[in-house]
């Protein structure tokens, strides 16, 4: 069995620690190797980068297999094009706004997950639960590709034995309404054939991102679940300016997003 991939790219901000600490638990039940990235601009810079890593992933206690890699580049390059040179599986970032490389935050982290082919889990300074992720957030709203991130939050939700909570967008068009209520029924039907437990909500559209938020604090939610929609201009509830406000939500809960794959509907996460 070909063996499971995870990244971490890691800035030394204590953000970052926070994500290979999200990365870590993932790692114990998945059975996954985590490869720690830190991309420097120039290679002056490799030597003290891969001291300084060497020294981070010394400090951790786990019996997860932990990698240390350096790289001369971008990261909004790097990151993707690591990640495909080692069949990554998920990717954990953190993001924050006044320190670390690049102030990576809002249409940063977008800029840095849409050259990428791998979902991201993006997490803020909030510490992973012991259990991990009981319970996740799943908005749906009517564009085709919002379907493709079930298979992952499926396969995330087997593995931590979530509950999955679908929110949905009121739609006061009888047709439009109907497509809520079917996507629902997908859903849920998707969800329960996994043995996954399931719950549904409809919200106001009008100002849908922060319902999806609300629900979520109201839940105490671990993660939320979205489609990054910034790569077209399809018309749909969540667009790029909602995708930033989920990911840097003030409850910081963390969000799983996943880049919609042109004819597919999803793929398998840690199958």
């Amino acid at each position: 069995m070909e063996k499971k991939t995870i990244i971490v790219p890691h800035d030394f901000t204590p953000v970052a620690d926070n994500a290979l600490n999200h990365a870590i638990n993932t790692a114990k039940i998945t059975g996954a190797e985590i490869h720690v990235l830190h991309v420097v601009a120039k290679e002056k810079g490799i030597t003290e980068a891969e001291a300084k890593l060497k020294q981070v992933l010394a400090a951790i206690d786990t019996t997860v297999v932990l990698h240390a890699a350096v790289r001369v580049g971008n990261i909004f390059d790097d990151i993707g094009d690591f990640a495909s040179e080692v069949h990554a599986e998920l990717i954990f970032m953190g993001t924050h706004g006044q320190h670390g490389w690049q102030h990576i935050t809002g249409s940063h982290a977008l800029k840095v997950i849409t050259h990428s082919n791998v979902p991201f889990i993006v997490v803020q300074e909030k510490p992973i639960k012991e259990s991990g992720y009981d319970d996740i957030v799943v908005p749906l709203d009517l564009n085709k590709e919002t379907k493709q991130k079930l298979a992952y939050v499926a396969n995330i939700a087997t593995y931590f034995k979530s509950r999955v909570h679908i929110i949905t967008p009121d739609e006061s068009d009888e047709f439009l309404r109907h497509q809520v209520k079917a996507n629902i029924q997908f859903s849920v039907r998707f969800f329960q054939e996994r043995g996954i437990e399931v719950t549904t909500k409809v919200a106001p559209n009008s100002g849908f991102d922060k319902e999806v938020v609300k629900h979520a604090v109201m839940l105490d939610a671990d993660l939320i679940a979205i489609m990054n929609l910034n790569r077209n201009n399809m018309l749909g509830a969540i667009t790029a300016s909602h995708e930033q406000y989920i990911l840097t939500n003030d409850a910081q809960i963390p969000t799983l997003i996943v880049n919609p794959v042109q004819g597919k509907y999803g793929s398998v996460l840690f199958s």
